[in-house]
């Protein structure tokens, strides 16, 4: 799975299969390893990232820190995206 970045020990990361047509732009997160039941944020045309699923691993605090991140480095994420799926579409 293509590794975004890291915050701290939780890898924020992209599935490869994203199916067809390609879902809007998002990220899954979980700690240490890509899982199936990672915690799923979508990324907003606005830049702002919208939790679609909390995986029960990880703490509300945890959340906050890591969704704060992920808009401090939305460019990134767009950017990343673009490289490896061609497109972007936004979920809103």
């Amino acid at each position: 799975m293509p590794q975004v970045f890291k915050i701290g020990s939780y890898l924020v990361y992209f599935w490869m299969d994203e199916g067809k047509p390609l879902e809007p732009v998002h990220v899954h997160v979980s700690k240490g390893v890509p899982s199936p039941h990672a915690t799923k944020i979508w990324i907003t045309q606005a830049g702002k990232a919208m939790v679609a699923y909390r995986s029960p691993d990880m703490s509300r605090s945890d959340l906050r820190k890591v969704v704060w991140m992920i808009e401090a480095n939305v460019d990134t994420v767009r950017e990343k995206w673009l490289e490896y799926f061609d497109e972007l579409r936004y979920y809103c």
